[in-house]
């Protein structure tokens, strides 16, 4: 059931598209950036885990509900743009002081918070996010065969998601973190926090006007 023919196109799939950027991307380097690397694999892991979240959501049909119920999926989808326009906001906020970037293994003024804080801002980001729940809905039953249990199976695959997803933001947590000195100049602080605000709370205001799919 686990290893059957469609398991490998699967994960052909999901590894090009956890490679593609996006906001769980943009907020793992902008986490890395403020906390260094710890805060970058908290923020992955977080993510991750809601991943089985939506899941748990596609294979009890939940997300159906959602989708045809227009004011049950516009909460969701506001719930999720206001929070990633929050997320931008701050972001914003930091390159208007010009603040430098605490990344890891360079000296000066570092942004301390607690390990529950990039926690909290990867689940929420992407539990919060409808287009994941859409995204689940559509893609995980084409690897689930009729006589499979849905959510046993529906758990596995995003079993597997998590382990790639992982893997990749964490590689590029290591890889901001590497970068330490160049990211620590003032004007790279201002213009990446700058760049990370304005596509978050553009991500988010796109969210918010899209239309519900039919």
């Amino acid at each position: 059931m686990f290893f059957d023919a469609q398991f490998w196109p699967f994960l052909i799939a999901i590894t090009l598209l956890t490679m593609s950027p996006g906001v769980d991307t943009l907020l793992v380097i902008r986490n890395t950036t403020r906390g260094g690397v710890h805060d970058g694999m908290l923020t992955s892991l977080a993510i991750c885990c809601g991943l089985f979240v939506h899941a748990t959501v596609s294979a009890l049909g939940i997300s159906i509900i959602l989708l045809q119920s227009a004011w049950a999926f516009g909460l969701l989808k506001l719930a999720g743009a206001v929070y990633l326009v929050w997320l931008g906001l701050q972001s914003l906020i930091s390159a208007r002081r010009g603040a430098l970037l605490p990344v890891a293994g360079v000296s000066g003024p570092r942004t301390r918070v607690g390990s529950w804080v990039p926690l909290r801002e990867g689940f929420l980001s992407n539990v919060l996010n409808p287009k994941t729940v859409v995204f689940y809905m559509a893609f995980l039953p084409q690897f689930i065969a009729p006589g499979d249990p849905a959510l046993a199976k529906s758990l596995w695959l995003a079993g597997v998601h998590f382990v790639i997803a992982n893997l990749w933001q964490i590689a590029i947590a290591l890889m901001v973190g590497r970068a330490g000195k160049w990211l620590a100049r003032r004007w790279v602080s201002r213009s990446l926090d700058g760049l990370t605000g304005t596509v978050m709370v553009g991500f988010g205001i796109k969210l918010a006007l899209e239309q519900r799919p039919t």
